[in-house]
């Protein structure tokens, strides 16, 4: 098995600051990362199927499959040990109530945010779990 990998938005300051947070409590290093502005990204979410329009949010690819939105953000949280696993209890809920939320902020995130001129560069430690 492959591991999951976690395609983010690398101008977006929530965004990196979610890529931050899931390094920090990841630790067994289960997910790999790549900005949706890089070659590799791309490649992920091309290859994923995903459209143009759900590329905009997060995408995890997992055991051959590929998530978006709110199911994204449960399914990496789940492997994020306690107390953030938790939240995955959440899933019951009909995807689309769930994302009324995630679109709400998705939609604003530059303006609440900010947004940063390039992408984020992982440290010499976490360089490996980022794909080019």
């Amino acid at each position: 098995m492959e591991q999951p990998v976690i395609v983010f938005d690398g101008v977006c300051n929530l965004c990196n600051g979610a890529v931050d947070f899931i390094i920090r409590f990841d630790r067994n290093a289960v997910f790999q990362f790549a900005s949706n502005q890089s070659e590799a990204g791309e490649a992920i979410v091309a290859q994923a199927g995903v459209s143009t329009f759900e590329a905009d949010t997060i995408v995890l690819c997992e055991d051959g499959e590929s998530y978006v939105r709110s199911t994204a953000v449960l399914r990496i949280a789940r492997r994020l040990g306690w107390p953030w696993k938790a939240a995955y209890v959440f899933i019951i809920v009909p995807g689309p109530v769930r994302d009324v939320l995630y679109r709400l902020i998705a939609k604003n995130r530059y303006r609440l945010f900010g947004r940063r001129e390039t992408c984020r560069l992982p440290t010499p430690e976490e360089r490996t779990r980022f794909l080019g």
